[in-house]
């Protein structure tokens, strides 16, 4: 019983570590100098990657009560990760729009911000569902391995990072091998345990999803529009929104769903509250 959840606690552990490579270049470099909004977005990122982490280690010691106590903290995490990611978006939009110019990354952040709110809603709607519950957190860890996977791409790997003066990284093709490794992935796992995996499947279809609608947005040539409508939200304002719509998402969740177990029925299941 020991070795349970080994796999998972593997993929957590690489997701974390492909996150610290990847935002590694922001401190690091000639043009090293993060910003507090993208500084704020990593630090609440790991939190929720050492969460749930943790929350495995708990699982596989078989520490039933600690493990729903530490579970209780994703009423504060899940809002304040949310927000952090809205806050991003909005940031990273406005940056662009005030000189007129696109995000390219406009779609892959709102769809973001969104999916990563709805798999977590969803995994305190369905918590009752002790595996299909676990699927949907770990889902969220796949959601930034691929995030993760892009930046260090573009920032250290040969053919997608900018090589040459004056010569922009490959992001489109950094963000297709990103997208196409987290569908392989999220595929895995899916087939791994089809019967309660279906998250894992949501997840992989969410990247390729991403991709078609950035494509629609681009031939419409709507990218500029798109930027100037999130950057006119206001970073604070899209903080407060991301932050309160998901903590009023998961206490609906949580009365919707009651759930009430003892210590042997959450050792007998998957990563839960």
């Amino acid at each position: 019983m020991r070795q349970q959840y080994t796999l998972e606690i593997a993929f957590l552990v690489l997701v974390i570590v492909l996150s610290l490579v990847g935002f590694s270049s922001l401190y690091t470099g000639g043009e090293a100098g993060p910003d507090a909004y993208q500084s704020l977005h990593i630090v609440t990122s790991l939190a929720w990657l050492f969460l749930l982490l943790g929350q495995l280690m708990l699982l596989r010691q078989r520490s039933g009560a600690r493990h729903r106590a530490v579970g209780q903290s994703i009423f504060a995490v899940g809002p304040i990760l949310i927000g952090s990611v809205s806050l991003l978006t909005v940031h990273s939009a406005a940056s662009d729009a005030v000189v007129g110019r696109a995000d390219t990354l406009v779609v892959q952040n709102v769809a973001f911000t969104l999916e990563v709110a709805l798999l977590v809603f969803l995994a305190f709607l369905l918590r009752k569902q002790r595996k299909v519950h676990g699927a949907l957190l770990m889902s969220t860890a796949l959601m930034f391995m691929v995030i993760a996977l892009f930046f260090t791409l573009v920032s250290y790997v040969p053919g997608y990072r900018a090589d040459g003066a004056g010569a922009p990284p490959r992001f489109a093709e950094a963000g297709q091998m990103s997208a196409l490794v987290g569908s392989v992935v999220g595929l895995l796992f899916f087939l791994r345990d089809w019967r309660t995996g279906w998250p894992w499947l949501l997840t992989s279809v969410f990247f390729l999803l991403d991709g078609y609608v950035q494509m629609l947005v681009a031939q419409a040539d709507r990218t500029t529009a798109l930027t100037a409508l999130v950057a006119s939200i206001g970073r604070a304002p899209g903080f407060v929104l991301g932050l309160t719509i998901c903590a009023a998402s998961l206490w609906a969740a949580w009365r919707l769903s009651p759930a009430r177990r003892s210590s042997r029925d959450v050792n007998a299941g998957t990563t839960t509250v």
